[in-house]
């Protein structure tokens, strides 16, 4: 592979240091973050992890109800919300497309901008691509939230009448467990698509300059942080409850 060096030097040398810096903060601290927010649950709840205590004791209760429609009804109520941001992030996508296929009038217009850097139309498109591979992430994380929750539906639907548990026929802690994680499931990767959009605000600030873009990356960071840990709502969230498991 002769080739592989040169091929390596001149995909580094489209971009210069300061971009692939910012790039790199950018991906690092997006993963990182996640790991970290991963990790961080198992000491202290997260906003997931919360509302995963709540889910299961909402799972709990099913096996005690033979008319399940309210159940029903919020899980409809919580795929919606997936479903709005597939929607849009289809419309996010199509609007991309079109300013590659305009990218030099787009990039004229960005380059108008106060403090805006001045770059090559390669670089531009790049960068538009990057905004792309975000909402595309965060497309299929929207779709596979709606699918599990359309899973956890049939759960809630299959679940057998309050007679069966009491009788010992089936394990009414095991279903509610079961039922829970699935729910937690679909609402992780709701959470994970939600996250790309806040993370897309970040890559925003490429097109003015790298060191926004870094500045940007680490704001929206710091946002999340507070807003997993350090939210009121966390906090209420994090409070134990009637029915503690």
């Amino acid at each position: 592979m002769p080739q592989l060096p040169n091929l390596i030097s001149n995909l580094i040398a489209v971009l210069p240091w300061q971009d692939w810096a910012a790039l790199a903060l950018f991906i690092t601290g997006w993963i990182g973050y996640a790991l970290f927010a991963d990790w961080r649950a198992k000491v202290q709840r997260t906003l997931l992890a919360s509302t995963n205590h709540y889910r299961k004791l909402w799972m709990r209760q099913v096996t005690f109800r033979d008319q399940r429609i309210v159940d029903a009804a919020v899980v409809q109520n919580l795929s919606a919300s997936p479903s709005f941001w597939a929607s849009t992030t289809i419309l996010v996508l199509g609007g991309l497309l079109a300013v590659l296929g305009t990218s030099d009038k787009a990039n004229v217009l960005v380059q108008d901008l106060p403090f805006a850097a001045r770059t090559s139309m390669l670089i531009f498109d790049l960068k538009v691509i990057t905004l792309l591979v975000v909402f595309v992430y965060a497309f299929f994380r929207f779709t596979w939230s709606m699918r599990v929750y359309s899973f956890g539906a049939i759960v809630v639907g299959a679940a057998p009448n309050v007679s069966v548990f009491d009788s010992g026929v089936a394990d009414r802690e095991e279903y509610a467990d079961r039922a829970g994680r699935l729910m937690g499931l679909a609402a992780e990767s709701f959470a994970d698509g939600l996250r790309a959009y806040y993370m897309s605000f970040a890559v925003i600030g490429w097109f003015i300059s790298p060191g926004i873009f870094m500045a940007l990356t680490l704001a929206v960071l710091w946002v999340l942080f507070r807003r997993e840990f350090r939210s009121d709502v966390s906090a209420i969230l994090r409070a134990d409850a009637p029915g503690h498991l």
